[in-house]
Formats: structure tokens, C-alpha cells, sequence
């Protein structure tokens, strides 16, 4: 009897011991789902962004459209459709810095090399951030002379379906490659322009953000 009843206080031991290994791995797995939920985006080399990041912008960009039926009459410009063979989205103007270029609707290796680009966010012109990508190269359309710009000064951005509308730089800084929060939708119902390039030695980003002038009656 005794030897029954020692089996049975082990049989029921181990069975315990069993059952608290798995609730402990369940809580372990859990705690790692939360971790990885709260996992900041991964680092980019302005080329690539996680799918999380590109969702959740989607997402935002699709709740400003209704916000938009009613846009304000801004001065008209026709814009060409295509600049070398490639989709164009808008143009730039830069007046203090003698800059004016198109800007590519698709980004890629080779449309920079073209002209700066269109590399995340809303559309040009539309409530959101306009995010456009150029190298520091010194030809006339790309951003080498980017960093001479100060806050306060002005730039256009034109489209076949707004219009013309007018931005004002209110922030200049730079940032290490892996640093996407320039990339943010967050707006407050806005429309914003983030212009970015490389520094000379390309080890850091330029980033250039601007915000509309509103229009007065």
C-alpha cells in the first residue's frame, strides 16, 4: 500500500510539473508576441520599408480621401505626363536655390539617376506627406544644393490634378539612414512636403519638411 501510494504522489507530481511547464511556456510565447509587436519598423537604406510601416500608412492615406472632395481652387499649371521614358507626378520649384524638376512618380535605382522621385507617403498635393528622394548629385534637377536652404523659405509643388500650391520649410535636420520617422502620415489633416538626400559623405540624410501656405481670401 505504501508503495501504491508513493507511485501516486509522484505520478501526480510529475503531472503537476507538467502542467506548469506549460503554462509557462504559453506565457513566455505571449510575452514574445507582445515584444514583437511593439518592435519599432526595421532600419532601411532609403530603399526598403516593412510591410507593418507600409499598412498602416496605407491605411491612413484611405481615411483622408473623403476629406479631399472639396479642395480649394489653386492656380493651374499642365504638367507632362512622362520625363524620359518615366511617369512623372509632379513638379519642383525651388526659387533660392534655382531648382526646378520633375519629380518620378516610381522610385527606383535607375529613375534616380533620372530625377528626384516620389519615395513614400500621399501623392503630391494631397492631405498627407509627400516624401520625395533625390541624390546629392551636382546635375541641375537633383538635390545637391538642398542644404542650402533655411527655414522659412518657399517651394511649389504642381500636379495635373490640384494644381499649384505653395510650402513653407518649417524644420531642417539630419538623421542616421536607419531613422524612417520623417516617413510619418501624421499631419493633422495637412499636406506636407519631406524632401530627402544624402549628406556629402553620405553617412547621415538630409531632411528638408515643409508645409502648405495656407491661401487667404
Amino acid at each position: 500500500m505504501k508503495k501504491r501510494k508513493t507511485y501516486q504522489i509522484i505520478i501526480n507530481c510529475i503531472f503537476i510539473f507538467a502542467i506548469f511547464c506549460i503554462v509557462l511556456y504559453l506565457l513566455i510565447e505571449q510575452y514574445q508576441e507582445n515584444q514583437i509587436k511593439n518592435k519599432k519598423t526595421t532600419p532601411y537604406d532609403i530603399q526598403t520599408l516593412s510591410t507593418q510601416e507600409s499598412e498602416k500608412s496605407q491605411e491612413q492615406m484611405e481615411n483622408t480621401l473623403d476629406s479631399q472632395k472639396n479642395l480649394k481652387q489653386y492656380p493651374k499649371e499642365e504638367i507632362i505626363q512622362q520625363y524620359k521614358g518615366y511617369d512623372v507626378a509632379a513638379k519642383l520649384k525651388i526659387s533660392k536655390i534655382e531648382l526646378e524638376t520633375y519629380i518620378l512618380q516610381n522610385y527606383s535605382k535607375a529613375a534616380l539617376n533620372i530625377a528626384v522621385t516620389k519615395f513614400w507617403g500621399a501623392n503630391a498635393n494631397e492631405i498627407g506627406n509627400f516624401c520625395v528622394a533625390g541624390h546629392n548629385f551636382k546635375n541641375k534637377n537633383m538635390f545637391r544644393r538642398l542644404k542650402e536652404l533655411e527655414v522659412g523659405d518657399k517651394l511649389e509643388i504642381s500636379d495635373n490634378t490640384t494644381g499649384r500650391i505653395e510650402y513653407e520649410i518649417y524644420d531642417i535636420y539630419q538623421v542616421e539612414p536607419e531613422d524612417i520617422s520623417c516617413l510619418s502620415q501624421e499631419t493633422n489633416q495637412k499636406r506636407e512636403v519631406t524632401l530627402i538626400t544624402c549628406t556629402n559623405d553620405s553617412k547621415k540624410r538630409i531632411i528638408v519638411k515643409a508645409r502648405e501656405v495656407e491661401m487667404t481670401d
